[in-house]
């Protein structure tokens, strides 16, 4: 081969091998590539009490029917929310919570945990909350019913299904909350001390809660004039009894004055006017 043939070739050999490395060095920098399964983000570092926490995240791949579990960990450790999440066709998820209440207390770094399907889908993020008053009196920042017809309104928040009822059963000492479910979900519930408490003499006792009639776990924080239960129930799940050592009486103090006066003005008359309230033989 002649000199010139040769450092032709040689020549045409380093142009080829330069176009095909830079050609192979952009393949996996293509724009958008996403390489986790599943990521998740905040929109801020920070939040204050009160401030609205979104939070959202993007799924390598869609799983036919299958939801996003979302778990919120305050500092302390406390589960301050659980939600699942539908991920829409794009592949997105995302979902606005209020931050505050007598779970957010502690200060410091708050962790955000996601799993979409299989534990090897799972990604976390973290954020920094400056920690919340709480709240007391019997009130959360969600909806209030009332216990039975006692007049006594309650506070709580519910994910993943809805409150349809709450009634004291006084002679168990508990308050038996009726719930529908969509989804496995949480029950945030504020009860006063003067509507139920568990005391052993002067110091305070644990609550016991039934899911269904099976004892279930749940968290709980407390002031001098309330206790706030955070109890988490599956799917399917109707009833929850959360039971302690005094309850309010069925009627309320209203209903049983009303029942004391009806008593003395049937006897009143009845001594006025000689009718008697017995029966003749």
């Amino acid at each position: 081969m002649s000199t010139h043939l040769k450092a032709f070739t040689l020549f045409a050999i380093l142009i080829a091998s330069i176009g095909g490395g830079s050609a192979f060095a952009q393949a996996p920098s293509q724009v958008g590539q996403m390489i986790e399964a599943i990521v998740v983000t905040t929109d801020m570092e920070s939040y204050a009490d009160g401030d609205t926490v979104i939070i959202s995240g993007e799924v390598r791949e869609l799983l036919s029917g299958t939801p996003v579990t979302l778990r919120v960990v305050a500092a302390n450790g406390n589960i301050v929310g659980i939600e699942q999440l539908t991920v829409s066709s794009d592949k997105t998820f995302s979902i606005e919570l209020s931050s505050g209440g007598p779970l957010w207390r502690s200060t410091g770094e708050y962790s955000v945990f996601v799993q979409y399907g299989t534990q090897s889908r799972t990604a976390e993020t973290t954020f920094e909350f400056g920690g919340s008053s709480g709240g007391s009196t019997g009130g959360t920042s969600g909806p209030r019913i009332e216990i039975g017809s006692t007049g006594t309104m309650i506070g709580y928040t519910i994910t993943g299904g809805n409150v349809i009822a709450i009634n004291e059963d006084f002679a168990s000492h508990s308050l038996i909350v009726s719930i529908s479910t969509t989804s496995d979900g949480e029950l945030q519930i504020t009860l006063p001390r003067n509507v139920i408490d568990a005391k052993t003499g002067d110091s305070d006792d644990t609550f016991f809660v039934l899911i269904d009639g099976e004892e279930a776990d749940f968290d709980e924080s407390k002031t001098s004039t309330d206790r706030t239960l955070t109890i988490l129930f599956p799917d399917g799940a109707e009833e929850i009894e959360i039971i302690g050592t005094f309850v309010i009486p069925e009627f309320g103090t209203i209903a049983a004055l009303i029942l004391v006066i009806a008593i003395i003005s049937i006897i009143a008359v009845s001594s006025k006017t000689k009718l008697s309230i017995l029966p003749k033989y």
